[in-house]
Protein backbone atom coordinates (compact mmCIF):
# COMPACT_ATOMS: atom_id res chain seq x y z
CA UNK A 1 0.00 0.00 0.00
CA UNK A 2 1.32 3.41 -1.01
CA UNK A 3 0.55 6.42 1.16
CA UNK A 4 -1.38 9.49 0.03
CA UNK A 5 0.68 11.72 2.31
CA UNK A 6 3.60 11.91 -0.11
CA UNK A 7 1.21 12.42 -3.01
CA UNK A 8 0.38 15.90 -1.68
CA UNK A 9 3.85 17.01 -2.77
CA UNK A 10 3.91 19.78 -5.34
CA UNK A 11 6.55 20.95 -7.81
CA UNK A 12 7.39 24.66 -7.38
CA UNK A 13 7.79 26.72 -9.49
CA UNK A 14 5.55 24.61 -11.72
CA UNK A 15 2.61 23.22 -9.73
CA UNK A 16 0.98 24.40 -6.52
CA UNK A 17 -2.43 24.54 -4.89
CA UNK A 18 -4.11 27.90 -4.54
CA UNK A 19 -7.43 29.68 -4.56
CA UNK A 20 -8.62 29.11 -1.01
CA UNK A 21 -10.50 32.02 0.61
CA UNK A 22 -11.68 32.69 4.13
CA UNK A 23 -15.11 31.32 3.21
CA UNK A 24 -13.90 28.19 1.41
CA UNK A 25 -11.73 25.20 2.25
CA UNK A 26 -11.30 24.28 -1.43
CA UNK A 27 -7.93 24.71 -3.05
CA UNK A 28 -7.21 24.11 -6.72
CA UNK A 29 -4.06 22.91 -8.43
CA UNK A 30 -2.43 25.44 -10.76
CA UNK A 31 0.38 25.30 -13.28
CA UNK A 32 2.21 28.56 -12.70
CA UNK A 33 -0.60 31.14 -12.99
CA UNK A 34 -3.16 28.95 -14.75
CA UNK A 35 -5.89 26.79 -13.21
CA UNK A 36 -5.70 23.16 -14.26
CA UNK A 37 -9.47 22.84 -13.95
CA UNK A 38 -9.81 25.67 -16.45
CA UNK A 39 -7.43 23.96 -18.87
CA UNK A 40 -9.29 20.66 -18.59
CA UNK A 41 -12.62 22.38 -19.22
CA UNK A 42 -11.21 24.20 -22.24
CA UNK A 43 -9.18 21.43 -23.86
CA UNK A 44 -10.68 18.20 -22.50
CA UNK A 45 -8.95 15.22 -20.94
CA UNK A 46 -6.65 13.36 -20.97
CA UNK A 47 -4.43 16.44 -21.19
CA UNK A 48 -0.69 16.94 -20.81
CA UNK A 49 0.30 20.25 -19.20
CA UNK A 50 3.88 21.52 -19.01
CA UNK A 51 5.52 24.38 -17.11
CA UNK A 52 7.91 26.61 -19.04
CA UNK A 53 9.25 28.12 -15.81
CA UNK A 54 10.33 24.73 -14.48
CA UNK A 55 12.13 23.83 -17.71
CA UNK A 56 14.00 27.14 -17.86
CA UNK A 57 14.95 26.90 -14.18
CA UNK A 58 16.43 23.44 -14.65
CA UNK A 59 18.44 24.47 -17.68
CA UNK A 60 19.81 27.35 -15.62
CA UNK A 61 20.66 24.98 -12.77
CA UNK A 62 22.73 22.82 -15.14
CA UNK A 63 24.57 25.88 -16.42
CA UNK A 64 25.39 27.05 -12.93
CA UNK A 65 26.54 23.62 -11.77
CA UNK A 66 28.94 23.09 -14.70
CA UNK A 67 30.10 26.68 -15.22
CA UNK A 68 33.69 25.84 -14.22
CA UNK A 69 34.37 23.91 -17.44
CA UNK A 70 33.52 24.59 -21.12
CA UNK A 71 30.31 22.69 -21.76
CA UNK A 72 27.32 22.31 -24.04
CA UNK A 73 23.95 21.07 -22.82
CA UNK A 74 22.49 18.81 -25.51
CA UNK A 75 18.91 18.08 -24.45
CA UNK A 76 17.91 14.47 -25.10
CA UNK A 77 15.09 14.81 -27.62
CA UNK A 78 13.71 11.34 -26.93
CA UNK A 79 12.53 12.45 -23.47
CA UNK A 80 9.95 14.82 -24.95
CA UNK A 81 10.09 15.77 -28.62
CA UNK A 82 7.07 18.07 -28.97
CA UNK A 83 7.95 21.15 -31.04
CA UNK A 84 6.85 23.55 -28.28
CA UNK A 85 9.25 21.99 -25.77
CA UNK A 86 12.14 21.89 -28.25
CA UNK A 87 11.57 25.52 -29.24
CA UNK A 88 11.60 26.58 -25.58
CA UNK A 89 14.91 24.79 -25.04
CA UNK A 90 16.46 26.14 -28.24
CA UNK A 91 15.51 29.67 -27.16
CA UNK A 92 17.22 28.92 -23.83
CA UNK A 93 20.43 28.18 -25.75
CA UNK A 94 20.39 24.38 -25.52
CA UNK A 95 21.79 22.00 -28.09
CA UNK A 96 20.24 18.58 -28.73
CA UNK A 97 21.03 14.89 -28.55
CA UNK A 98 19.15 12.97 -31.26
CA UNK A 99 18.86 9.24 -31.89
CA UNK A 100 17.07 9.21 -35.26
CA UNK A 101 16.67 11.16 -38.45
CA UNK A 102 13.14 12.02 -37.37
CA UNK A 103 14.40 13.68 -34.19
CA UNK A 104 16.96 15.63 -36.24
CA UNK A 105 14.16 16.79 -38.55
CA UNK A 106 12.32 18.09 -35.50
CA UNK A 107 15.35 20.10 -34.42
CA UNK A 108 15.78 21.48 -37.93
CA UNK A 109 12.19 22.70 -37.98
CA UNK A 110 12.55 24.36 -34.59
CA UNK A 111 15.98 26.00 -34.99
CA UNK A 112 18.53 25.55 -37.76
CA UNK A 113 20.97 27.53 -35.64
CA UNK A 114 20.84 24.84 -32.95
CA UNK A 115 21.98 22.12 -35.38
CA UNK A 116 25.60 23.13 -34.80
CA UNK A 117 25.10 21.89 -31.22
CA UNK A 118 23.56 18.51 -32.14
CA UNK A 119 25.12 15.15 -31.29
CA UNK A 120 23.78 12.08 -33.09
CA UNK A 121 23.67 8.96 -30.90
CA UNK A 122 22.10 5.52 -31.33
CA UNK A 123 23.20 2.05 -32.39
CA UNK A 124 21.33 1.81 -35.71
CA UNK A 125 21.92 4.92 -37.82
CA UNK A 126 21.03 4.42 -41.48
CA UNK A 127 22.85 5.86 -44.49
CA UNK A 128 19.93 8.22 -45.12
CA UNK A 129 20.09 9.49 -41.53
CA UNK A 130 23.84 9.99 -41.77
CA UNK A 131 23.42 11.92 -45.01
CA UNK A 132 20.81 14.21 -43.42
CA UNK A 133 23.12 14.86 -40.46
CA UNK A 134 26.14 15.53 -42.68
CA UNK A 135 24.23 17.95 -44.90
CA UNK A 136 22.81 19.68 -41.81
CA UNK A 137 26.22 20.27 -40.21
CA UNK A 138 25.81 18.63 -36.81
CA UNK A 139 28.48 18.84 -34.13
CA UNK A 140 29.33 15.18 -33.53
CA UNK A 141 28.48 11.59 -34.45
CA UNK A 142 28.65 9.11 -31.57
CA UNK A 143 29.61 5.82 -33.23
CA UNK A 144 28.88 2.42 -31.72
CA UNK A 145 30.46 -0.19 -34.00
CA UNK A 146 33.06 -0.80 -36.69
CA UNK A 147 30.31 -1.34 -39.27
CA UNK A 148 28.77 2.02 -38.45
CA UNK A 149 32.16 3.69 -38.76
CA UNK A 150 32.61 2.17 -42.22
CA UNK A 151 29.18 3.32 -43.38
CA UNK A 152 29.69 6.86 -42.10
CA UNK A 153 33.11 7.03 -43.78
CA UNK A 154 31.62 5.91 -47.10
CA UNK A 155 28.69 8.33 -46.81
CA UNK A 156 30.91 11.27 -45.88
CA UNK A 157 33.32 10.46 -48.74
CA UNK A 158 30.46 10.30 -51.23
CA UNK A 159 29.17 13.70 -50.07
CA UNK A 160 32.69 15.11 -49.60
CA UNK A 161 31.70 16.37 -46.14
CA UNK A 162 33.81 15.86 -43.03
CA UNK A 163 32.23 14.19 -40.03
CA UNK A 164 33.49 14.79 -36.48
CA UNK A 165 33.24 11.54 -34.57
CA UNK A 166 33.41 10.08 -31.08
CA UNK A 167 33.18 6.41 -30.21
CA UNK A 168 30.65 5.59 -27.54
CA UNK A 169 32.57 3.36 -25.18
CA UNK A 170 30.99 0.82 -22.88
CA UNK A 171 32.78 1.21 -19.52
CA UNK A 172 31.19 -1.88 -17.94
CA UNK A 173 29.79 0.17 -15.07
CA UNK A 174 26.46 -0.74 -13.51
CA UNK A 175 23.95 2.12 -13.49
CA UNK A 176 21.91 0.42 -10.73
CA UNK A 177 18.66 1.27 -12.47
CA UNK A 178 15.83 -0.57 -14.20
CA UNK A 179 17.32 -3.20 -16.56
CA UNK A 180 15.42 -1.79 -19.56
CA UNK A 181 17.17 1.58 -19.22
CA UNK A 182 20.61 0.40 -18.11
CA UNK A 183 23.14 0.65 -20.96
CA UNK A 184 26.68 0.59 -19.53
CA UNK A 185 27.45 -3.11 -19.07
CA UNK A 186 29.06 -5.47 -21.58
CA UNK A 187 25.84 -7.46 -21.90
CA UNK A 188 24.02 -4.41 -23.27
CA UNK A 189 23.81 -3.57 -26.97
CA UNK A 190 25.29 -0.09 -26.51
CA UNK A 191 28.80 1.14 -27.02
CA UNK A 192 32.17 -0.50 -27.67
CA UNK A 193 34.28 -2.11 -24.92
CA UNK A 194 37.14 0.24 -24.09
CA UNK A 195 39.94 -2.23 -25.02
CA UNK A 196 38.37 -2.61 -28.51
CA UNK A 197 37.63 1.08 -29.02
CA UNK A 198 41.32 1.98 -29.38
CA UNK A 199 41.49 0.09 -32.69
CA UNK A 200 38.38 1.89 -33.94
CA UNK A 201 40.01 5.27 -33.30
CA UNK A 202 43.09 4.15 -35.24
CA UNK A 203 40.84 3.07 -38.12
CA UNK A 204 38.85 6.33 -38.03
CA UNK A 205 42.02 8.43 -38.16
CA UNK A 206 42.90 6.86 -41.53
CA UNK A 207 39.59 7.87 -43.16
CA UNK A 208 39.85 11.05 -45.25
CA UNK A 209 36.46 12.46 -44.28
CA UNK A 210 36.34 11.42 -40.61
CA UNK A 211 37.77 13.64 -37.88
CA UNK A 212 38.42 12.11 -34.46
CA UNK A 213 37.11 14.64 -31.95
CA UNK A 214 35.92 13.01 -28.74
CA UNK A 215 34.88 10.09 -26.59
CA UNK A 216 31.29 9.36 -25.54
CA UNK A 217 29.73 7.38 -22.69
CA UNK A 218 26.18 6.87 -21.44
CA UNK A 219 25.51 4.21 -18.82
CA UNK A 220 21.74 4.44 -18.49
CA UNK A 221 18.74 6.45 -17.38
CA UNK A 222 17.02 7.31 -14.08
CA UNK A 223 20.31 6.91 -12.20
CA UNK A 224 20.48 8.06 -8.59
CA UNK A 225 23.91 6.64 -7.74
CA UNK A 226 26.44 9.43 -8.42
CA UNK A 227 29.28 7.00 -7.82
CA UNK A 228 28.32 5.24 -11.05
CA UNK A 229 28.73 8.47 -13.02
CA UNK A 230 32.13 9.20 -11.51
CA UNK A 231 33.40 5.69 -12.06
CA UNK A 232 32.33 5.77 -15.73
CA UNK A 233 33.86 9.20 -16.40
CA UNK A 234 37.09 8.20 -14.65
CA UNK A 235 37.48 5.19 -16.95
CA UNK A 236 36.79 7.34 -19.99
CA UNK A 237 39.32 9.97 -18.89
CA UNK A 238 42.00 7.31 -18.56
CA UNK A 239 41.11 6.19 -22.07
CA UNK A 240 41.39 9.78 -23.33
CA UNK A 241 44.97 9.85 -22.00
CA UNK A 242 45.71 6.70 -23.98
CA UNK A 243 44.18 8.14 -27.15
CA UNK A 244 46.12 11.38 -26.83
CA UNK A 245 49.35 9.43 -26.49
CA UNK A 246 48.34 7.69 -29.74
CA UNK A 247 48.22 11.12 -31.39
CA UNK A 248 44.45 11.71 -31.47
CA UNK A 249 43.17 15.24 -30.88
CA UNK A 250 40.46 14.52 -28.30
CA UNK A 251 38.60 17.76 -27.59
CA UNK A 252 35.20 16.56 -26.39
CA UNK A 253 34.01 14.19 -23.71
CA UNK A 254 30.32 13.35 -23.98
CA UNK A 255 29.15 12.30 -20.52
CA UNK A 256 25.69 11.35 -21.75
CA UNK A 257 22.69 11.90 -19.50
CA UNK A 258 20.82 9.69 -17.09
CA UNK A 259 20.46 11.79 -13.94
CA UNK A 260 17.37 10.51 -12.15
CA UNK A 261 14.46 12.33 -10.57
CA UNK A 262 12.30 11.39 -7.61
CA UNK A 263 8.94 9.98 -8.64
CA UNK A 264 7.84 9.24 -5.10
CA UNK A 265 8.25 6.46 -2.56
CA UNK A 266 8.62 3.61 -5.06
CA UNK A 267 11.05 4.74 -7.75
CA UNK A 268 11.66 2.03 -10.33
CA UNK A 269 15.40 2.49 -9.90
CA UNK A 270 15.11 1.67 -6.20
CA UNK A 271 12.74 -1.21 -6.85
CA UNK A 272 15.29 -2.76 -9.18
CA UNK A 273 18.34 -2.16 -7.01
CA UNK A 274 19.15 -5.87 -7.01
CA UNK A 275 18.64 -6.41 -10.75
CA UNK A 276 22.36 -6.55 -11.47
CA UNK A 277 23.82 -10.00 -10.93
CA UNK A 278 26.99 -11.13 -9.22
CA UNK A 279 28.38 -11.74 -12.72
CA UNK A 280 27.76 -8.09 -13.57
CA UNK A 281 29.74 -6.99 -10.54
CA UNK A 282 32.53 -9.40 -11.39
CA UNK A 283 32.72 -7.96 -14.90
CA UNK A 284 33.19 -4.51 -13.41
CA UNK A 285 36.10 -5.72 -11.29
CA UNK A 286 37.75 -7.47 -14.20
CA UNK A 287 37.78 -4.41 -16.46
CA UNK A 288 41.22 -3.62 -17.87
CA UNK A 289 40.81 0.12 -17.44
CA UNK A 290 39.78 -0.03 -13.81
CA UNK A 291 43.23 -1.18 -12.78
CA UNK A 292 44.74 1.87 -14.47
CA UNK A 293 42.72 4.52 -12.61
CA UNK A 294 44.90 7.14 -10.96
CA UNK A 295 43.50 8.37 -7.61
CA UNK A 296 44.26 12.06 -8.15
CA UNK A 297 40.78 13.26 -7.19
CA UNK A 298 38.40 12.53 -4.30
CA UNK A 299 36.37 9.45 -5.18
CA UNK A 300 32.62 9.13 -4.64
CA UNK A 301 32.13 5.46 -3.71
CA UNK A 302 30.01 3.50 -6.17
CA UNK A 303 26.70 2.84 -4.47
CA UNK A 304 26.51 6.27 -2.83
CA UNK A 305 23.08 7.72 -3.58
CA UNK A 306 22.32 11.33 -4.37
CA UNK A 307 20.40 11.68 -1.13
CA UNK A 308 23.46 10.65 0.90
CA UNK A 309 25.72 13.00 -1.07
CA UNK A 310 23.27 15.82 -0.47
CA UNK A 311 23.09 15.10 3.25
CA UNK A 312 26.90 15.16 3.49
CA UNK A 313 27.47 18.16 1.23
CA UNK A 314 24.42 20.21 2.25
CA UNK A 315 23.57 19.38 5.89
CA UNK A 316 21.00 22.20 6.02
CA UNK A 317 19.36 21.20 2.73
CA UNK A 318 15.87 21.27 4.22
CA UNK A 319 16.24 24.51 6.13
CA UNK A 320 14.41 26.52 3.49
CA UNK A 321 11.81 23.92 2.51
CA UNK A 322 8.97 26.34 3.16
CA UNK A 323 10.32 28.59 0.42
CA UNK A 324 8.05 28.79 -2.63
CA UNK A 325 10.99 27.69 -4.77
CA UNK A 326 11.85 24.76 -2.50
CA UNK A 327 11.72 22.09 -5.17
CA UNK A 328 14.02 24.05 -7.45
CA UNK A 329 16.44 24.72 -4.56
CA UNK A 330 16.55 20.97 -3.95
CA UNK A 331 17.27 20.36 -7.64
CA UNK A 332 20.10 22.88 -7.63
CA UNK A 333 21.67 20.91 -4.76
CA UNK A 334 21.06 17.61 -6.55
CA UNK A 335 22.67 18.86 -9.74
CA UNK A 336 25.59 20.22 -7.73
CA UNK A 337 26.22 16.74 -6.31
CA UNK A 338 26.02 15.25 -9.80
CA UNK A 339 28.40 17.90 -11.17
CA UNK A 340 30.86 17.21 -8.36
CA UNK A 341 30.96 13.54 -9.36
CA UNK A 342 31.30 14.22 -13.09
CA UNK A 343 33.81 17.06 -12.89
CA UNK A 344 36.27 15.51 -10.44
CA UNK A 345 37.95 13.18 -12.99
CA UNK A 346 38.03 15.98 -15.63
CA UNK A 347 40.31 18.36 -13.75
CA UNK A 348 43.28 19.44 -15.83
CA UNK A 349 42.13 17.49 -18.90
CA UNK A 350 41.30 20.53 -21.09
CA UNK A 351 38.14 18.92 -22.46
CA UNK A 352 34.84 20.40 -23.61
CA UNK A 353 32.07 18.59 -21.75
CA UNK A 354 28.89 17.55 -23.57
CA UNK A 355 25.87 16.73 -21.40
CA UNK A 356 22.70 14.99 -22.59
CA UNK A 357 20.04 15.52 -19.90
CA UNK A 358 16.42 14.77 -20.70
CA UNK A 359 14.30 13.46 -17.84
CA UNK A 360 15.91 15.75 -15.24
CA UNK A 361 15.00 18.79 -17.37
CA UNK A 362 11.40 18.05 -18.36
CA UNK A 363 10.22 15.19 -16.12
CA UNK A 364 8.84 17.17 -13.14
CA UNK A 365 7.63 19.93 -15.49
CA UNK A 366 4.64 17.93 -16.73
CA UNK A 367 1.37 16.52 -15.42
CA UNK A 368 -1.29 14.39 -17.07
CA UNK A 369 -4.83 15.49 -16.27
CA UNK A 370 -7.43 12.74 -16.27
CA UNK A 371 -11.08 12.62 -15.24
CA UNK A 372 -12.68 9.90 -13.12
CA UNK A 373 -15.26 8.10 -15.27
CA UNK A 374 -16.50 5.50 -12.82
CA UNK A 375 -16.02 4.18 -9.31
CA UNK A 376 -16.15 0.39 -9.13
CA UNK A 377 -15.90 -2.24 -6.40
CA UNK A 378 -15.17 -5.94 -6.92
CA UNK A 379 -15.85 -7.41 -3.49
CA UNK A 380 -13.46 -5.37 -1.32
CA UNK A 381 -11.25 -4.24 -4.21
CA UNK A 382 -11.83 -0.63 -5.27
CA UNK A 383 -11.12 0.92 -8.64
CA UNK A 384 -11.11 4.44 -10.03
CA UNK A 385 -11.63 4.13 -13.78
CA UNK A 386 -10.27 7.24 -15.48
CA UNK A 387 -10.31 8.47 -19.06
CA UNK A 388 -6.51 8.28 -19.50
CA UNK A 389 -4.98 4.91 -20.32
CA UNK A 390 -1.72 3.08 -20.91
CA UNK A 391 -1.70 4.41 -24.48
CA UNK A 392 -1.41 7.92 -22.96
CA UNK A 393 1.15 7.08 -20.24
CA UNK A 394 2.95 3.76 -20.65
CA UNK A 395 5.55 3.96 -17.88
CA UNK A 396 3.52 2.27 -15.11
CA UNK A 397 2.67 -0.66 -17.40
CA UNK A 398 6.10 -0.89 -19.06
CA UNK A 399 8.40 -0.39 -16.07
CA UNK A 400 6.10 -0.78 -13.07
CA UNK A 401 6.89 2.91 -12.56
CA UNK A 402 5.46 4.90 -9.67
CA UNK A 403 3.85 8.31 -10.31
CA UNK A 404 2.27 10.44 -7.62
CA UNK A 405 -1.43 11.11 -8.21
CA UNK A 406 -3.25 14.04 -6.61
CA UNK A 407 -6.76 15.50 -6.89
CA UNK A 408 -6.86 18.74 -8.86
CA UNK A 409 -9.33 20.17 -6.36
CA UNK A 410 -8.82 19.54 -2.65
CA UNK A 411 -12.00 20.16 -0.70
CA UNK A 412 -11.74 19.49 3.02
CA UNK A 413 -14.42 19.07 5.63
CA UNK A 414 -15.66 22.45 6.77
CA UNK A 415 -15.02 21.75 10.45
CA UNK A 416 -12.24 19.20 10.11
CA UNK A 417 -8.95 19.50 11.95
CA UNK A 418 -5.71 20.33 10.21
CA UNK A 419 -2.26 18.93 10.39
CA UNK A 420 1.14 19.94 9.08
CA UNK A 421 2.27 17.59 6.31
CA UNK A 422 5.90 17.34 5.22
CA UNK A 423 6.24 17.14 1.45
CA UNK A 424 8.92 17.52 -1.18
CA UNK A 425 7.88 21.14 -1.59
CA UNK A 426 7.90 21.89 2.12
CA UNK A 427 5.34 21.83 4.92
CA UNK A 428 1.74 22.52 3.94
CA UNK A 429 -1.38 22.74 6.05
CA UNK A 430 -3.62 19.82 5.15
CA UNK A 431 -7.07 18.75 6.28
CA UNK A 432 -7.59 15.26 7.66
CA UNK A 433 -9.79 14.28 4.71
CA UNK A 434 -11.33 10.89 4.08
CA UNK A 435 -9.10 8.48 2.14
CA UNK A 436 -9.41 5.08 0.50
CA UNK A 437 -7.20 2.30 -0.84
CA UNK A 438 -7.84 1.98 -4.57
CA UNK A 439 -6.42 1.12 -7.96
CA UNK A 440 -6.36 3.86 -10.61
CA UNK A 441 -6.95 2.21 -13.99
CA UNK A 442 -7.76 3.13 -17.58
CA UNK A 443 -10.40 1.92 -20.06
CA UNK A 444 -8.12 -0.27 -22.21
CA UNK A 445 -8.82 -4.01 -22.31
CA UNK A 446 -5.60 -4.99 -20.55
CA UNK A 447 -5.09 -5.81 -16.88
CA UNK A 448 -1.78 -3.99 -17.30
CA UNK A 449 -3.65 -0.74 -18.01
CA UNK A 450 -3.10 0.94 -14.64
CA UNK A 451 -1.51 4.04 -13.11
CA UNK A 452 -1.55 2.97 -9.45
CA UNK A 453 -2.33 -0.15 -7.47
CA UNK A 454 -3.46 -0.25 -3.85
CA UNK A 455 -2.78 3.47 -3.56
CA UNK A 456 -4.03 5.46 -0.58
CA UNK A 457 -5.74 8.52 -2.08
CA UNK A 458 -8.21 11.17 -0.97
CA UNK A 459 -11.78 10.08 -1.68
CA UNK A 460 -12.87 11.44 -5.06
CA UNK A 461 -16.15 11.26 -6.97
CA UNK A 462 -17.05 10.41 -10.53
CA UNK A 463 -16.31 13.44 -12.68
CA UNK A 464 -13.46 14.70 -10.49
CA UNK A 465 -10.08 15.55 -11.99
CA UNK A 466 -6.82 13.87 -11.02
CA UNK A 467 -3.29 14.98 -11.88
CA UNK A 468 -0.60 12.36 -12.50
CA UNK A 469 2.71 14.03 -11.68
CA UNK A 470 6.21 13.94 -13.19
CA UNK A 471 5.15 12.91 -16.70
CA UNK A 472 7.06 15.54 -18.70
CA UNK A 473 9.58 12.90 -19.80
CA UNK A 474 8.68 9.62 -21.50
CA UNK A 475 4.98 10.43 -21.23
CA UNK A 476 3.41 11.80 -24.39
CA UNK A 477 6.42 10.75 -26.44
CA UNK A 478 5.69 7.08 -25.67
CA UNK A 479 1.96 7.37 -26.35
CA UNK A 480 0.20 5.29 -29.00
CA UNK A 481 -3.14 4.69 -30.68
CA UNK A 482 -3.75 1.33 -29.03
CA UNK A 483 -7.48 0.50 -29.03
CA UNK A 484 -7.78 3.24 -31.71
CA UNK A 485 -7.58 5.87 -29.01
CA UNK A 486 -6.48 9.38 -30.02
CA UNK A 487 -3.31 10.82 -28.52
CA UNK A 488 -3.88 13.49 -25.88
CA UNK A 489 -3.51 17.22 -26.43
CA UNK A 490 -0.49 19.00 -24.92
CA UNK A 491 -0.45 22.50 -23.42
CA UNK A 492 2.55 24.64 -22.44
CA UNK A 493 2.00 27.18 -19.65
CA UNK A 494 4.23 30.23 -19.37
CA UNK A 495 3.22 32.46 -16.47
CA UNK A 496 -0.43 33.35 -16.95
CA UNK A 497 -0.51 32.18 -20.58
CA UNK A 498 -1.36 28.71 -21.86
CA UNK A 499 -0.75 27.55 -25.43
CA UNK A 500 -1.76 24.32 -27.15
CA UNK A 501 1.46 22.84 -28.55
CA UNK A 502 -0.13 19.62 -29.81
CA UNK A 503 -3.82 19.37 -30.62
CA UNK A 504 -5.82 16.32 -29.65
CA UNK A 505 -5.90 13.66 -32.34
CA UNK A 506 -9.15 12.57 -33.90
CA UNK A 507 -10.17 9.15 -35.18
CA UNK A 508 -9.94 10.63 -38.67
CA UNK A 509 -6.30 11.62 -38.01
CA UNK A 510 -5.52 8.01 -37.15
CA UNK A 511 -7.25 6.52 -40.20
CA UNK A 512 -5.97 9.02 -42.78
CA UNK A 513 -2.69 7.18 -43.60
CA UNK A 514 -4.46 3.84 -44.11
CA UNK A 515 -5.56 2.53 -47.51
CA UNK A 516 -9.19 1.42 -47.47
Amino acid sequence: MKSACASQALRPPAFAYGGATSGSRATELHCEGVSLETLAARHGTPLYVYSAAMIRARVDAYRQAFHSIPNTLCYSVKANSTFGILRLLANAGAGFDVVSGGELERVLRVSRKAVSKVVFSGVGKTAAEMELALRSGILLFNLESASELNLLSATASRLKKRAAIAVRVNPDVSAKTHPYISTGLHRHKFGVPIPEARALYAQAAKQPYLSVAGVSVHIGSQITDVGSFQEAIARVVDFVRVLRKDGHDIRYIDAGGGLGISYGDNDEADADANANTDADNANVKESLIKSQLSPVYPRVPCGLSLSRVLNQSFPNANADDDNDDGAQVDFAKQIAAYAKAVLAPLRGMNLHLLLEPGRSIVGPAGVLLTRVLYRKTNYRKRFLIVDAAMNDLLRPSLYGAYHEIVPVRRTSRATGPTKLESTKSGSIESELTETEITDVVGPICETGDFFARDRKLPLVAEGDLLAILDVGAYGAVLSSNYNTRPRAAEVLVDGAKAKVIRRRETVEDQMRPEIQ
